[in-house]
């Protein structure tokens, strides 16, 4: 592991793996390093990457102050990028997909930006996050109601009651327990993008670098109508769906697209089977 503070001071741990051109890869809510999809996704492409994963601050061994701003996590994340030696490749998932969007509006050096289910409400097809959801997360949080703000979140996200239950009794609830005072910044990130409203046009206007926008074949009408919405808005992106996954892509899914988007070349056939390509937007 190793650090690097960012601006404000905060102290923001890091690791690398591979070998390679320089790619970053941010987590959603409630991941970091040690629980979450970046360790194992970072595993798959280290035969073509140095990859770098990091605690999102907050979680894991980073630290954290207070009042949170988006600002402060663009500033983390602008870190990073300096310790890979500048002008990587970044992909974000969920809620680090929109802290990627906005560390790349904010002209921090990004050779190419991949994106996986920005969790966007653009339509009617699903109802928007209530305007007072933020609020009562930091109500919870004030109380120390850790359990109550990860209930409140996998409800807001459509995780079913029955598995909300079920989750209290699994090794990973303590895991949630530990990050869940990072929920609000992940709702902070999002809220102004969940009010079933098309994204504005321009919306990221330094967002001009080659943009890989993704979601799953499987995932809700809500999730994809809200990629292709996204896709639209930025100047040089492409859309792509693969077959079969959901908003807990495996590894294996996403090995393909981002080998081939960012070092342009094909990865193995077997991998590239399992994905289609929809026209450029």
């Amino acid at each position: 592991m190793e650090t690097v503070r960012s601006n404000d001071g905060t102290s923001i741990a890091f690791e690398k793996l591979g070998s390679g051109p320089p790619l970053v890869l941010v987590d959603g809510a409630l991941c970091y390093r040690d629980s979450g999809p970046a360790r194992p996704l970072a595993k798959a492409l280290a035969d073509h990457f140095t990859v770098f994963i990091y605690d999102r601050r907050g979680r894991g061994d980073s630290g954290n102050q207070t009042p949170f701003a988006v600002e402060r996590e663009v500033e983390d994340l602008a870190a990073v990028i300096k310790a890979t030696g500048g002008n990587p490749f970044v992909y974000g998932i969920s809620s680090g997909a929109v802290l990627a969007l906005a560390t790349a509006n904010a002209n921090i050096e990004i050779q190419k930006l991949a994106l996986y289910e920005a969790p966007f409400i653009v339509d009617d097809s699903r109802t928007p996050i209530p305007p007072d959801f933020l609020d009562r997360l930091y109500d919870d949080l004030r109380a120390d109601r850790r359990a109550e703000m990860i209930k409140s979140f996998m409800k807001l996200v459509g995780v079913p009651g029955v598995f909300i239950f079920l989750m209290r009794f699994m090794p990973a609830w303590s895991k949630l327990i530990a990050v869940a005072h990072t929920l609000p910044h992940d709702i902070t990130l999002v809220k102004d993008y969940e009010k079933g409203e098309p994204l504005p046009a321009n919306v990221w206007p330094r967002v001009t670098m080659p943009t890989l926008v993704m979601d799953g074949g499987k995932s809700p009408k809500w999730m994809r109508n809200a990629m292709r919405d996204l896709a639209n808005k930025l100047p040089n992106a492409k859309y792509q769906t693969l077959p079969g996954q959901t908003h807990m892509i495996k590894p294996k899914a996403l090995l393909g697209p981002l080998v081939e988007f960012f070092k342009g070349a094909p990865a193995p056939a077997q991998k590239l089977s399992a994905v289609t390509t929809q026209p450029e937007h």
